[in-house]
């Protein structure tokens, strides 16, 4: 029997290098071998796969905030960092999460098939 949460993480590193460059293949990727490695069925394999996606879905959010508030400080001093933290965490944060949830979708039927694969 494999380890959910050892998937998840390894799942989690795999779609976080892989998400940027090819978005839903690399959260399929990351998924299957999350899905791989938790085992014991499709039900565990898709739930590694899920936490994986959501991982790294909350990794990409926070660093779109931090990119904002970076820019808003370059550009406007303390205030403008300020106002590029309210507009990242606000606006543009949801809207990654909530795209980033689809990415931890797809993750979770990557691990459902690895969990079909892996059947302990």
């Amino acid at each position: 029997m494999g380890s959910l949460w050892l998937g998840a993480f390894v799942g989690f590193i795999i779609t976080a290098v892989l998400g940027g460059p090819l978005p839903i293949i690399g959260h399929l990727i990351g998924g299957l071998v999350a899905g791989l490695i938790a085992g014991s069925g499709m039900g565990r394999g898709a739930l590694a796969g899920f936490l994986a996606g959501m991982l790294g879905g909350i990794i990409v959010t926070i660093l779109v905030v931090i990119g904002l508030v970076a820019v808003g400080g370059i550009l406007g001093g303390g205030l403008g960092a300020l106002i590029g933290g309210i507009i990242g965490a606000v606006v543009v944060g949801i809207i990654a999460f909530v795209l980033n949830l689809f990415g931890a979708i797809v993750a979770a039927i990557g691990g459902l098939v690895g969990g079909a694969i892996k059947k302990d």
